[in-house]
C-alpha cells in the first residue's frame, strides 16, 4: 500500500493476478449462464447433459466463445452480462464443458 499526495490510497498490485487471469468460469455461470442453463430455459442446453453438450463441444472452443460473445439463438450477446470479458466467457465456457464431458 502506498499513501499519496492528499491521502489517497493506492494499492500495490505486485503478486495479484489481472482480472483476466482472476476469471472464475463457476463465478460467471453462477452469476450469469445458470439463468437459462440450468433449468433449459428457451431450448438451452442443461448445464451437465452431456447429449446435449456433445456436438457443440465437437465444434471447439473457439466456436462456444464466438457463440456467447455473438449470442445465438435465444442466448443474447455475453448471456445478456455484456460487462464479461473474453477472460470470462472463456472460464465459464470451460466450467460448462468440463461438466459435461
Amino acid at each position: 500500500m502506498k499513501v499519496i499526495a492528499g491521502g489517497l490510497l493506492v494499492l500495490a498490485t505486485m503478486g495479484v493476478a489481472s482480472t483476466a487471469m482472476a476469471a472464475d468460469g463457476k463465478a460467471v455461470y453462477d452469476q450469469t449462464c445458470a439463468l437459462c442453463h440450468a433449468a433449459g430455459v428457451a431450448g438451452a442446453p442443461k448445464f451437465g447433459d452431456k447429449a446435449a453438450w456433445a456436438p457443440r463441444i465437437a465444434t471447439g472452443k473457439a466456436a462456444l466463445v464466438g457463440s456467447v460473445t455473438k449470442g445465438k439463438n435465444a442466448m443474447p450477446p455475453k448471456g445478456g452480462n455484456t460487462a464479461l470479458t473474453d477472460a470470462d466467457i472463456a472460464a465459464a465456457v470451460d466450467y460448462i464443458t468440463a461438466a459435461a464431458k
